[in-house]
């Protein structure tokens, strides 16, 4: 079994994947990773699931690669039934095992909470989400209130000189070019 967080460290946990279904009759779950490269999902050690609200420490004892993805199987799971109560689980690691990134590039966890602003100074809300489409990727911009064009969220494409003009970090603010009424 699995290891209970200290609550303290929630907030530096990053998601960075999910488990699917079970496979098999052992144990083993499908894996779905949000890293770049898929398998690199498994040099971080150790993993954290979110099990019922509460971030739990879960060593993987094994993986392989199956049809186009991954599957694994974590210690101490050694049936099918076990390891269907982990499925759909956020798979978590700590902030601080990521790899520093190159000035002017950011993790997603960077983003979210960040002021999206256009480049007229129109105050478009906070960055509530980000989600791939295929060509690009999408900021989900949520304001407090229903603004002047009767926008609580707006989708903004991810385009960076086209649509992103700059990223603040300091100042936790992202400058576009996007018209409010979109």
């Amino acid at each position: 079994m699995g290891v209970e967080t200290n609550k303290q460290q929630d907030d530096k946990i990053i998601v960075v994947g999910k488990l699917g279904a079970s496979y098999g009759i052992r144990g083993w779950l499908k894996v779905f990773s949000y890293t770049e490269v898929p398998e690199s999902i498994f040099s971080y050690k150790p993993w954290l699931l979110k099990v019922k609200g509460e971030w739990i420490e879960f060593p993987v004892e094994d993986w392989k690669r199956h049809n186009q993805g991954h599957v694994c199987k974590l210690q101490s799971v050694g049936i099918r039934e076990e390891a269907q109560a982990y499925a759909n689980v956020e798979i978590g690691v700590y902030g601080d095992q990521l790899p520093n990134l190159p000035e002017e590039e950011f993790y997603w966890k960077d983003l979210f909470g960040m002021s999206v602003v256009t480049t007229k100074g129109y105050d478009l809300g906070k960055v509530d989400d980000i989600f791939e489409t295929g060509s690009n990727d999408v900021l989900v911009v949520k304001a407090n209130l229903k603004d002047a064009f009767g926008k609580k969220e707006r989708l903004v494409p991810f385009l960076e000189e086209q649509v992103i003009k700059h990223i603040d970090a300091e100042a936790r603010r992202i400058e576009v070019d996007w018209d409010p009424g979109f």
